[in-house]
């Protein structure tokens, strides 16, 4: 087969792949055909499947090859600078979808898709995150945004520079949301450390702390695991009692 055949072969294939797309959406596609249509986009004459296969193979997922970083994706032969662009171009639309989507939407109606921009955001990142989610007083999102970055704990996040931000968006609830590059759900020390500082906070400013979720082979919310209940206990029987020793 010679290269002009070769070409319209592949061209042939992406196209019944478009024309799959088309007629029912995602629905039925392997994440290796999905990688190889956007991959084709950076390199629209180059067959693409078996890079999508060799960076599905190498990155173990396809959220894990979108949040792969260009010098990592560019060890995958067949993929270069443009597959790479087309890569993270998709993946930061994806997610300012997701995010702006949320504006407005009240939190206890629209949980799923907090939790879904949460996961879609925040996995898979080689680092640690810290995103708030700030409501109204109806629990209508106002808006998201990252605080911190790095080593996440109440060492490296300030709460006061939260609850500033909170104020600043006359914000009356927040969301907290950090995430483990491990992949790890299990709250840590520094996790639960960082709750309560938060929580104690809060109380004193009249700001309702909703939930804190990790974010990292799944989700895992100190709410739903009846975490949460226990610290917000805590913090207002301590304020009961700092407030009747202070009369």
């Amino acid at each position: 087969m010679n290269k002009r055949e070769w070409q319209k072969k592949g061209a042939g294939h992406r196209a019944r792949l478009r024309d799959r797309f088309l007629e029912k959406g995602a629905e039925g596609f392997s994440d290796a055909e999905i990688l190889e249509l956007l991959l084709s986009f950076g390199t629209p004459r180059t067959d693409c499947k078996e890079p999508a296969r060799q960076a599905l193979k190498e990155f173990g997922s396809l959220a894990a090859v979108l949040e792969a970083p260009t010098h990592a994706l560019c060890r995958i032969p067949g993929i270069g600078k443009k597959n790479s662009f087309a890569l993270h171009f998709v993946q930061a639309v994806s997610r300012r979808y997701l995010q702006q989507r949320l504006v407005g939407r009240k939190y206890l109606h629209s949980s799923t898709e907090v939790r879904d921009y949460l996961l879609h955001s925040m996995r898979d990142l080689q680092k640690e995150i810290l995103t708030v989610i700030f409501l109204d007083t109806s629990h209508a999102v106002i808006a998201t945004e990252i605080l911190a970055e790095g080593t996440v704990n109440v060492n490296t996040v300030y709460p006061r520079e939260i609850l500033k931000r909170t104020l600043e968006l006359n914000a009356a609830a927040i969301i907290v949301a950090h995430n483990h590059p491990s992949g790890s759900l299990k709250p840590s020390p520094q996790d639960i450390h960082l709750t309560r500082s938060l929580a104690l906070l809060c109380s004193m400013m009249q700001v309702s702390f909703l939930d804190h979720f990790i974010i990292g082979d799944g989700a895992f919310s100190f709410a739903d695991n009846q975490i949460m209940a226990p610290i917000q206990e805590d913090v207002a029987r301590l304020i009961q009692e700092t407030t009747l020793a202070s009369r």
